[in-house]
């Protein structure tokens, strides 16, 4: 059980990297926070599409990979779509700035958060 737990984990941890860092051109940024535009869902479906390695790792059956996929897609947009509009307040937070390393924090944990949900509904 613990070697498929940090398995699932490394796996979240390796696609999140990939989604969040790598894969994330300038009209996936820009259709962040606004429901209307497609780059936001399709990041989001990256994350999610990107958790079903992880969660075939706990060996679920197939109606729960869909449940906990959905579920993963509906958190992240829902997050980054909040830090969007609390950036969106704050015109002068850039990297170098508190505020910005506090709003990016906070998004980041929500999202690991996201994860050890996920992590235990799978293996629950």
């Amino acid at each position: 059980m613990a070697i498929t737990t940090v398995a699932m984990l490394g796996c979240m941890q390796l696609k999140h990297f990939i989604a969040d860092y790598v894969l994330q051109p300038a009209w996936v940024l820009r259709g962040k926070g606004n429901f209307r535009m497609i780059g936001g869902h399709v990041h989001a479906g990256g994350h999610a599409l990107g958790t079903v390695p992880a969660l075939m790792l706990a060996g679920v059956g197939m109606t729960r990979v869909a449940i906990l996929v959905l579920a993963e897609f509906l958190a992240h947009y829902l997050i980054d779509y909040g830090k969007v509009l609390l950036s969106s307040q704050h015109s002068r937070a850039d990297a170098t700035t508190r505020i910005y390393w506090a709003m990016h924090g906070a998004d980041q944990l929500l999202h690991q958060l996201t994860y050890a949900a996920l992590l235990f509904a799978a293996l629950a």
